[in-house]
């Protein structure tokens, strides 16, 4: 090992912990969210349902493998670089890294809360009132829940990828700086 303790694997190994606690509280009101009255309609009526449950599930797991997994994983490359090569992030680079955790972070809880929220609330309207939900069709839904939402998506999605392209930069940079 050439270099100092990796100050920036930290900071990816602290949003990963957090994106994991977030998670495991998604997971619980998943579970239990209808038993306990904080939600009106049983997330897993809502993915069973499919149709708009699929924005719910597609959120759910994105979430879980870019922003808890993929979050851990990039420390590594941050390991690699500061402590296993001795490199030492400083200038653009530093900036870059530092736009790759916020930006990266944002964007991707961002755009995944949005589809677990939309597919949730959409889902959730599908299903006969008996269940909790209003019994609307897909047309209802995506005029009253899903439509609004993808340009946000979008745009907190667009977030992520400029942190992650960023980051990737700062990689090369630092890889390539002699100190």
């Amino acid at each position: 090992m050439k270099g100092p303790q990796s100050k920036m694997a930290g900071y990816f190994l602290y949003a990963a912990m957090f994106q994991g606690a977030a998670a495991a509280l998604i997971t619980f009101l998943g579970a239990f969210g209808d038993q306990i009255k904080l939600l009106p309609v049983s997330v897993s009526r809502v993915i069973a349902g499919g149709e708009a449950g699929n924005w719910f599930t597609v959120g759910y797991l994105a979430y879980l493998i870019v922003g808890v997994v993929s979050m851990a994983v990039t420390s590594m490359f941050y390991f690699y670089i500061e402590t296993v090569e001795g490199k030492t992030y400083s200038g653009t680079g530093k900036m870059f890294a530092w736009a790759h955790l916020v930006l990266g972070n944002v964007g991707v809880a961002g755009a995944s809360f949005l589809a677990m929220w939309g597919g949730y609330w959409g889902g959730a309207g599908m299903q006969p009132a008996q269940f909790g939900g209003k019994g609307w069709n897909t047309g209802q839904v995506h005029v009253n829940v899903l439509g609004p939402l993808a340009v946000p998506i979008a745009i907190v999605l667009t977030i992520g990828l400029i942190g992650f392209v960023l980051g990737g930069l700062g990689y090369l940079l630092t890889m390539r700086s002699k100190a």
